[in-house]
């Protein structure tokens, strides 16, 4: 490497951020075209990028950013399930109702932190792990909405997106009433999401629950965040 760099890392790294801009993916003539470099370079760059999980290729050949960013990008900021846990307990006690973290994972909206009310009484509870469809729920719906468009996703998502906030009934479970927001900023696709059987907090949870997705999102902008 001279001392004005390494033209090919930084080649390397305007692919990568390339990528980052196409969550839908780019075969390797469209980042060629992007990047304004040669097809046979950008091929180099992006099998150098796959091998050493930087990049993703599917059957199709497109490329998409790959787990090693987002293994970078998770030890380079808050933990998002750190700083979400203390929050959703003060808004489980404020809304007397269940709040959990949502992250959709493959195909599923996963529930990976769940903050249970104080009080006494029936509710409706989810455990960690719990898997629940894109398509239908409040929580995936609103993870989705966490990112950009994405081909594929479905209509209702866009809905979500202009909102910033999805409030559903008995998608999931008979009964239930799902309140969530997306949580824009992190490196995985996220919600704050709310499940109770009382359907006048559809309207009366959806301030504290977009103030939880605040205060979480907020995080991002503290001294030492990534």
């Amino acid at each position: 490497m001279s001392e004005s760099g390494s033209q090919t890392l930084e080649r390397g790294l305007a692919v990568l951020v390339e990528l980052g801009r196409h969550p839908e993916g780019l075969t390797v003539a469209e980042a060629a075209t992007a990047c304004g470099m040669h097809r046979s370079i950008t091929y180099r760059l992006l099998v150098s990028l796959h091998r050493t999980g930087f990049a993703a290729r599917d059957d199709e050949g497109r490329y998409t950013v790959g787990p090693a960013t987002a293994e970078l990008a998770e030890h380079s900021r808050p933990r998002l399930r750190d700083v979400a846990e203390p929050v959703l307990h003060q808004l489980a006690l404020e809304i007397d109702a269940t709040a959990s973290l949502v992250e959709i994972s493959g195909d599923a909206a996963v529930t990976t932190v769940v903050a249970e009310p104080p009080t006494d009484g029936p509710r409706f509870s989810y455990r960690l792990g719990n898997r629940d469809p894109l398509d239908r729920g409040a929580g995936g719906l609103a993870a989705l909405a966490s990112g950009p468009p994405r081909p594929g996703e479905p209509a209702r998502v866009a809905d979500v997106r202009a909102a910033g906030h999805v409030t559903t009934e008995a998608e999931l479970n008979p009964g239930a009433y799902g309140i969530a927001a997306p949580l824009p900023g992190w490196h995985v696709l996220a919600a704050v999401n709310v499940v109770t059987s009382r359907p006048e907090l559809l309207a009366s949870a959806v301030e504290p629950v977009r103030r939880a997705v605040a205060t979480i999102t907020g995080a991002l902008a503290r001294p030492g965040a990534g």
